[in-house]
Parts: C-alpha cells; sequence; structure tokens
C-alpha cells in the first residue's frame, strides 16, 4: 500500500477503505509517513470530504493509535460532556458537582486552554493545591468513592489526533466537517466513556458560525458516537453572546458556585440544567428530561451539588475553603468600569471580541507556552435586549497589569453594539440532534 495512490484515490473523489485509513493514521502516528504527504490527504479530504462510514472508520483509527481508558470498575453509567467551546462557559465546574450528586459517576479528562480564557483544569487550578495528576488508579477510586474525578488528557490519548490537528492547523484543513468530528469523538470514546452529551455552539463566539453547520456536526458527531455503540446526544446552543456574566478563570469559578448555590445567570443555569437533564437520562436516573431537570434544580435547592464540588477538589488536593470565601481565589488588583457611550439597548455583543478583550489581559494564552493569570478577566453587566442609559456600566476589566487595559477596554466597547429600539433576547436551546434525527426549537 502506498500513500501517493490514498491522496489520488481521495483527490479524484475516491472513498478510503478501512484499511487504507488505519495505514495512513498508523504510520502517520509513528512517523513513517511524512508530514507533506498527510498534508496533501488532508487537503483532499477537505475538498472531496469523507462519507459517514469512512469518518467513523478514522475516528476509530484515532482512537488505535494510543491508549484507551479502560473505565469498567466504575460502577454506573459513565456519562462525559464536550462542549465545542466558546466565551465564559465554565458549565463542567457546574454540571460534573450536579451530576455527581444525582448519582451519575462522572469520569472527566479535560485539557487547557488555547485562546480566549484557560480551559476547565487551568480554572480548577484557581483553587490552591488542586492537581490532575492524578493516576487511572486514583482517578477510578475516587469517581467509585465521591461520584466524580476530573484528570488531565495524556500524551498517550489519541496521539494520532495531536499530530493531525497540528498539521490541519498550519495547513487550512481545519473547519472540515468530519475532521473536526473525529478529532472531538475520538478522544470522547479513548476516554472510556459508555454515553457522551455533546454542547455544540453556533454563532459569532462558536466556532461554527453558521446553525446549519452546527446541527450537521452535531449530527455527523452522533452519528460517530452510534457507530461505535456509544450513545450520544448533541445540543445545539447559541454563543452570538459570552455564556453568563463572567470571562476569565477565577471569575468563572466564582460564577459556577454561584449557578450551583442558584444565584447564577439565567442562561447558565438553563444550559446547565439542560445539558445535566440529557446526562441523568443517559445515566439511567430518569426517564425523561422533564423529570431529570425536576433533580437537578432540588440538588441545587438543597446545596448538594456545592457539597459535591468541595469534595471534588479536597479529593484532588485543593482547598475546599475557597468555595465558602471566593475571596480565597485569586484576584485582580485593578477594576476599571466600562460604560455605554448612548442610551437605548443592547442590540449585539460579539462573544470572540469580549473573549479576546479577556485574553489581552491575560486570562487566556495565545501559545501553549503563555502563562495565564488566573485573577483577571472581565464581568459583563449588561447582555443582549437589557436596556441602558449613557453612563451605565455596561461591564467592568479586571486587571493586574494596567498597561493592558485600555486596549482591552476598546475591544469590549467594540463588542457591543446598541439601538434605540427594544431588542428581543434571543434563544439559547437551539435544538437537539439524537440517533433518530434533529429537533430545532
Amino acid at each position: 500500500m502506498r500513500m501517493y495512490d490514498l491522496i489520488m484515490k481521495k483527490r479524484n473523489g475516491g472513498e478510503l477503505t478501512t484499511e487504507e485509513i488505519n495505514f495512513f493514521v498508523d504510520g502517520y502516528t509513528k512517523g513513517e509517513i511524512p508530514d507533506y504527504q498527510v498534508s496533501a490527504l488532508m487537503m483532499a479530504i477537505y475538498f472531496n470530504k469523507m462519507n459517514k462510514r469512512e469518518t467513523a472508520d478514522l475516528t476509530t483509527a484515532i482512537v488505535d493509535s494510543g491508549e484507551v481508558v479502560d473505565l469498567s470498575s466504575i460502577n454506573g453509567i459513565k456519562v462525559d460532556k464536550h462542549s465545542t467551546g466558546g466565551v465564559g462557559d465554565t458549565t463542567t465546574l457546574i454540571l460534573g458537582p450536579m451530576v455527581a450528586a444525582a448519582g451519575v459517576p462522572v469520569a472527566k479528562f479535560s485539557g487547557r486552554g488555547l485562546g480566549h480564557t484557560g480551559g476547565t483544569i487551568d480554572k480548577l487550578e484557581s483553587f490552591d493545591g488542586f492537581s490532575v495528576e492524578v493516576s487511572i488508579k486514583e482517578f477510578i477510586n475516587n469517581v467509585n468513592g465521591i461520584g466524580i474525578a476530573i484528570g488531565g488528557q495524556t500524551a498517550n490519548l489519541a496521539p494520532a489526533d495531536k499530530k493531525l490537528y497540528a498539521l490541519r492547523d498550519v495547513t487550512a484543513t481545519v473547519d472540515n466537517m468530519s475532521l473536526i468530528a473525529s478529532s472531538i469523538m475520538s478522544k470522547k470514546i479513548a476516554s472510556g466513556a459508555d454515553a457522551i452529551v455533546l454542547d455544540v455552539k453556533t454563532g459569532s463566539g462558536a466556532f461554527m458560525k453558521e446553525e446549519d453547520d452546527s446541527f450537521a456536526l452535531a449530527q455527523e458527531m452522533v452519528d460517530i458516537g452510534t457507530h461505535v455503540g456509544r450513545q450520544t446526544i448533541g445540543v445545539i446552543t447559541n454563543m452570538d453572546q459570552p455564556l453568563g456574566l463572567a470571562i476569565g478563570n477565577a471569575l468563572e469559578v466564582i460564577e459556577a458556585i454561584e449557578t450551583l448555590k442558584g444565584n447564577g445567570p439565567d442562561d447558565l443555569t438553563d444550559l446547565c440544567l439542560t445539558l445535566g437533564s440529557h446526562m441523568l437520562v443517559l445515566g439511567g436516573k430518569a426517564d425523561t428530561a422533564e423529570e431529570a431537570r425536576k433533580i437537578l434544580q432540588g440538588i441545587i435547592e438543597d446545596g448538594s451539588g456545592v457539597r459535591k464540588l468541595k469534595e471534588l477538589v479536597k479529593a484532588q488536593g485543593g482547598n475546599p475553603d475557597f468555595i465558602d470565601d471566593v475571596s480565597l481565589l485569586p484576584g485582580a488588583s485593578f477594576i476599571e468600569d466600562v460604560k455605554a457611550p448612548v442610551d437605548g439597548f443592547v442590540e449585539g455583543i460579539k462573544a470572540d471580541d469580549i473573549g479576546i478583550a479577556a485574553l489581552i489581559l491575560g486570562a487566556g494564552r495565545e501559545t501553549k507556552e503563555s502563562d495565564i493569570d488566573l485573577g483577571v478577566g472581565i464581568m459583563l453587566e449588561k447582555k443582549v435586549g437589557d436596556q441602558v442609559k449613557k453612563g451605565d456600566v455596561i461591564a467592568r476589566i479586571y486587571a493586574n497589569d494596567t498597561s493592558k487595559v485600555e486596549t482591552s477596554r476598546e475591544k469590549l466597547l467594540g463588542a457591543y453594539s446598541f439601538r434605540d429600539r427594544e431588542v428581543i433576547k434571543p434563544t439559547l436551546i437551539r435544538g437537539v440532534v439524537t440517533k433518530n434525527g434533529i429537533e430545532k426549537y
């Protein structure tokens, strides 16, 4: 078998066999096939696409390129959640404890952030001493003991995906549906979950800007999950403006704690209840999403979600006292109010620009080597549909380096648009994708 023949076959619109896909993934992972040939194949796939069978085979080949985590010794149905990104997305810190408190085991592997803010791991490291460097044995013991553990992704988890993504990133072949779907699902499948709930974002702050593309991506991933025997559901959610009010690591941790206490923003709370409901249904704790939602609302009301977060933090070496006294979390030395320039209503907030404003302050990473300032970020005071008067505070900047504030403020103000007529608040949940098809709201 020759790589040249695979490239020419896909260039001409042909269908790669399972054996051919396994050949190129295995050879590239081992360093036996050069970058330039895989680059050519990625470009051919970008233009001529893959069918559902090819996409599923590519996902399986990437999974098989490394370690597959064995979670069979964890009691119950393990349900994982994945978000395709966004701005202000702190759902894991809320969902994990809530779902675990409901009796569904949460065994989650997460990564660090590259972009607007840190990833789940970075946010959790706002708790002094918290560590994701736990052995698989400790990880499994924590899930069986308290119902939840969050670990860092190991280098041996889907190593082919890391190589392929790095190549796609520099060859303009990232945004192909099959390649995106196989990249995401390979890591979820290799992480050992029995069922997967996908939060697929759409809008200005999402990878998929168009709603139809987001539904198509969700369908692609649900098809892959179904093909390999994992129950999979995709929820399409709006990211035309940031989720919640906080953008920044410790700020998002505080917002997560407040949401678990029942004091969180309406959109963030609604999303967590929606995603969590599907997780409980897949985990066998409820027959319907409506029944599951009531269970989760009860967990917020009785405080068991907050208690579960404390157990998680303590079990992984962190200080749970930070949850009762959030002033112990990393903070900012300087806070500046950003005010509305006109009277009217907030017409739009470009989520990606808000994310960049937070990145400028140091809330995220521009490169893998960049250091994150866990205490900085942005708190929104006004969102789409809110009425404002000139001089009202629409957001607050939290900074530790005042030389970055002016640039961040300009980006933040530029993200807002206003008009003099009332604006309808956007719908957050746009639809659900299951193996049985698409339901749009």
